[in-house]
């Protein structure tokens, strides 16, 4: 370490000159006090500035849960059309949320928008995401902090004894009497302390690579706006499919004990037996039994999704909107592929991530090299405050890295393997990306053909009830068939509700895999 420095120190306000031992007795107190102020070297630390190590692996925004959606092939039967089975599966953070209720009135009515409204605000992904990144911003203004100027005040009042013996003074003059302990003695100082780094390229580069990480963390708080519209979408949508299963199925019953009743008046007046009234029975208490169980499954998905977007977690408000079959925009897999690897935020977090890692290797590498930094202090020192004399001290240092151990070595080795990680970990996520676009290409391909077929199966099997039921009016035929035609109806109706849910969460599932859920919501869906 080289130092430069320049002193300025009390000045002796008599001007007399002072002989005989009083000089040497001073010359002792001016060695043997270290705590004086204006006598101690400029702060500095023995080594230099160390880079300041990442974590492995840049995948923070996963640890606070996911959000997938998937569309597997549905079990072979010929009773159906249906041919997909969708499912949204939310898991960790995104399943919870904060109230919002009373930041946000509710009405007692949901739509779709004000959904993902109350999820982008007060789900709880988007809460960790935005703790996240204030933490992270403030670890960035900590990292710069090194680089700017650092000024403190101190004030310092100082009574103390000094055994010049013990500090290695030995006097032996003839006919004079030097006491081994003097004092008490006291002194007061008041003083502003100022270091600043003139050039440190590790510290130049652990700022660097902080604000690289809040960078990141920024795009993972957008990257967690489109898992909550994915969330909170996906919910609404189960939540629609299963109000609609609930409704036809309500219609069923009805039917169904339409033709109980018909039935029961008919076996009264000897037209049929009792095993085709007691058909039409079982048949309806098999409508009731099922409508029963698809209002509590209606219950439990307007609970989940109350849970997602801080409303109480219960089933005591009403949907209102419908989110029918609307085809989706013209768009080829080369332009979803094109427009995805240019808007998902989380592949640009993964960028930053690995250009944060870089700059930390950079800043381990900066070990070796020489740093310049000045210090300075400047104020009063007396034995009390209407006896100050001013005092300063200035000093620039030049530290020159020689030989730390190996320790810088060591930092190079750490801070390589992160980079190395979080290329491939980009790499990983790029591949990733390209295959959520493919899939979900491929699930709204299949889901719209789905939608389509299943269409016309419910417009033929309700031509086939209406002709079964006017052949079991006039007794050409007995029950038993229009018992199974009502059957066919009711699961038609269904493939055609799990069509159009299927279809939505596709279109949704592409949107996102394509990065803009939660800027083209309006052009999704079309809300009624």
């Amino acid at each position: 370490m080289f130092r430069k420095s320049a002193r300025r120190f009390c000045s002796n306000p008599g001007g007399k000159s002072l002989t005989g031992p009083l000089p040497l007795v001073a010359a002792a107190l001016l060695f043997a006090a270290p705590s004086f102020a204006q006598f101690s070297a400029p702060s500095g630390q023995s080594q230099g500035t160390q880079a300041v190590q990442l974590p492995l692996s840049g995948r923070t925004a996963q640890s606070s849960g996911s959000v997938k959606t998937s569309e597997a092939p549905a079990p072979s039967t010929t009773a159906t059309v249906n041919t997909l089975s969708p499912n949204v599966q939310v898991q960790g953070a995104y399943a919870g949320s904060t109230p919002s209720v009373a930041k946000m009135p509710f009405s007692g009515k949901l739509g779709l928008r004000e959904a993902i409204q109350r999820g982008l605000a007060y789900n709880l992904g988007q809460t960790g995401a935005t703790q996240t990144l204030r933490q992270a911003e403030g670890q960035s203004k900590v990292a710069l902090s090194s680089l700017l100027p650092n000024i403190n005040g101190t004030i310092n009042e100082n009574v103390q004894t000094t055994d010049l013996r013990a500090e290695g003074f030995r006097f032996n003059f003839s006919g004079f009497s030097i006491p081994t302990v003097i004092g008490p003695f006291n002194y007061i100082d008041f003083r502003a302390h100022l270091s600043q780094s003139v050039f440190d390229f590790a510290a130049i580069n652990n700022y660097r690579a902080a604000s690289d990480v809040a960078k990141a963390n920024r795009y993972s708080a957008q990257d967690a706006r489109e898992l909550i519209v994915l969330a909170v979408g996906g919910a609404y949508l189960q939540t629609i499919a299963a109000r609609a299963r609930m409704a036809s199925e309500d219609a069923q019953l009805q039917s169904a004990n339409a033709v109980f009743d018909q039935s029961k008046q008919q076996f009264g007046q000897g037209l049929i037996a009792k095993v085709d009234a007691d058909r039409s029975e079982v048949q309806a208490l098999t409508h009731q039994q099922r409508l029963l169980s698809l209002k509590n499954d209606l219950a439990k998905q307007k609970i989940n999704l109350a849970r997602m977007i801080g409303l109480p977690p219960n089933d005591q408000y009403d949907l209102s909107d419908e989110v029918p079959f609307a085809p989706a925009a013209p768009l080829t897999i080369e332009d979803a592929l094109a427009q995805a690897f240019q808007q998902r935020a989380d592949l640009k977090a993964a960028d930053a991530q690995v250009q944060a890692a870089a700059r930390a290797h950079s800043a381990a590498r900066a070990e070796r090299y020489p740093s310049l930094g000045v210090t300075a202090d400047y104020g009063g020192i007396g034995v009390n405050p209407s006896q100050l004399q001013t005092t300063y001290t200035a000093a620039a240092s030049l530290k020159v890295p020689i030989w730390q151990g190996g320790r810088t070595e060591g930092d190079i080795q750490q801070s390589d393997a992160t980079l190395a990680q979080r290329r491939a970990e980009y790499e990983d996520l790029k591949g990733q990306i390209e295959s959520d676009v493919r899939s979900a290409y491929l699930d709204l391909q299949a889901a719209a053909s789905q939608v389509e077929v299943a269409q016309r199966n419910v417009q033929v099997n309700k031509e086939a009830l209406d002709l079964t039921q006017q052949k079991m009016e006039v007794g050409v035929i007995d029950n038993v068939a229009f018992v199974q035609a009502q059957e066919e109806v009711t699961n038609a109706e269904f493939d055609f509700i799990n069509g159009v849910f299927a279809f939505n969460v596709a279109k949704l599932s592409l949107a996102r895999a394509m990065g803009r859920a939660a800027n083209a919501l309006p052009e999704i869906f079309k809300a009624q």
